[in-house]
């Protein structure tokens, strides 16, 4: 008997092996050249002689210079920053403390690199996963500004291969322009014309489904405005999650301060989930979108005046 069952057994062992091979390699894509842009190990990020050293200056008020730089996997979109240390920290520190000041992020990518990413060209996604990495240092987005370069020969020792041709250093370079001192709020304020719902909403501009993008309310109604960028969003936000079933969309309700805590941040909820809803309808699985509700905790602008409080209640969209 034991005899009979041994063809059945052996099948069954291929079809789990086999299986197992086509979910991690062809649905996960975590089998060797399935991966484009594999991170550089901590060995490939140390400098030698020859490396390009990171330096990030702006004027008198900021000069950083590090001995390492920023390393690339060949098409990749992530840095390996160990090399430099902390430097993205002091330079969040002091665009908080110069919120008058903008700082650009240029990318730079060669021509034979692939674009695995959803940006236009690598050096963008390269430049964009810097800022989203200073956004969660506490840098508010409106500081931050993205630019591309092709690098060719001979600048192409801006940013050259290691001996083995599959990692780069360097790949960004930083800029800063504005004030060194914010304007007066107050005067702000008055020169500014009282906002509405509608304006913030056109306001909104869409760039990629990675940065994050609010959605805006008219008074006493559940759905929200919508404009031709939120319709850019939401349509390359369904054809990116229908690619990639292991990311979501995140909705983050939020309110102003006005009424009692626990009560806006069950509103905050209820707008996020409204979204969703309609989100539903439209196509996009619930499976992959996330509601979380910040209520009063996270305001844009601030809640002393009736324009900063419209500018706070809103949901907050984005693909992670």
């Amino acid at each position: 008997m034991f005899t009979n069952k041994t063809p059945w057994i052996v099948l069954l062992l291929l079809w789990m092996g086999g299986s197992t091979w086509w979910h991690v390699c062809k649905i996960k894509q975590l089998c060797g050249d399935d991966v484009p842009g594999t991170l550089p190990t901590a060995a490939t990020a140390m400098p030698d002689a020859s490396t390009p050293g990171l330096t990030i200056a702006d004027g008198d008020k900021l000069n950083l210079s590090v001995p390492g730089n920023f390393v690339y996997g060949k098409s990749g979109e992530v840095a390996n920053p160990a090399a430099v240390g902390n430097t993205l920290q002091t330079v969040a520190d002091y665009l908080k403390g110069n919120p008058g000041r903008i700082m650009t992020i240029t990318g730079h990518y060669h021509a034979d690199e692939q674009n695995p990413s959803t940006f236009p060209n690598l050096g963008i996604a390269r430049a964009e996963a810097i800022k989203a990495d200073l956004m969660k240092l506490g840098v508010p987005a409106a500081q931050l500004a993205t630019a591309s370069m092709l690098v060719n020969t001979p600048e192409g020792a801006m940013m050259p291969y290691n001996a083995k041709g599959d990692s780069l250093y360097g790949g960004l370079a930083f800029s800063f322009t504005g004030k060194t001192a914010a304007a007066p709020a107050a005067d702000t304020t008055t020169a500014a014309k009282p906002k509405t719902e509608e304006a913030l909403a056109e306001a909104q501009k869409f760039t990629s489904v990675f940065k994050p993008i609010d959605l805006y309310f008219k008074s006493g109604q559940s759905s929200y405005i919508r404009t031709g960028d939120t319709k850019k969003f939401f349509a390359e936000a369904e054809k990116y999650l229908k690619a990639n079933k292991d990311k979501k969309l995140l909705l983050t309700g939020h309110t102003d301060d006005q009424g009692p805590e626990g009560v806006n941040l069950e509103l905050s909820k209820a707008r996020a989930s409204g979204v969703k809803s309609r989100l539903r309808k439209d196509g996009i699985s619930a499976d992959q979108i996330e509601v979380e509700a910040k209520g009063e905790t996270q305001p844009k602008e601030s809640n002393e005046t009736a324009d900063g409080r419209k500018a706070n209640r809103r949901v907050t969209v984005v693909v992670q």
